[in-house]
């Protein structure tokens, strides 16, 4: 089930092959894979709330903070913003009302 705050399928697929590996090579317990750990980092940062508040069907809020700080440590956020700012999609661009005349005829 899509929910609100969650990346979408166009979005994932640039972004995907830049978030590191989700097992490491010495093997050990499976993590939870990177999308749904992104999604509740997003869910985080759209909604403004505690960590502690992180709706449990991400999972405990201390692996997902762990591993926010862990790409936050290794540059993943920054490798995140270049990628995704290769390509603009001009979604969201704004017009500044001191550049747009308006005139009555």
């Amino acid at each position: 089930m899509k929910r609100r705050y969650e990346i979408h399928d166009d979005q994932w697929e640039l972004i995907k092959d830049v978030l590191p590996a989700e097992r490491k090579k010495q093997g050990g317990r499976p993590a939870k894979n990177n999308r749904t750990m992104l999604n509740a980092m997003l869910w985080i940062a759209r909604t403004g709330a505690p960590w502690r508040d992180l709706p449990e069907y991400y999972g405990p809020w201390k692996s997902v903070y762990t591993r926010f700080r862990r790409w936050q440590m290794s540059g993943v956020w920054e490798r995140v913003l270049e990628q995704i700012s290769i390509e603009p999609d001009f979604e969201n661009v704004m017009i500044d009302a001191t550049i747009v005349r308006v005139h009555q005829h």
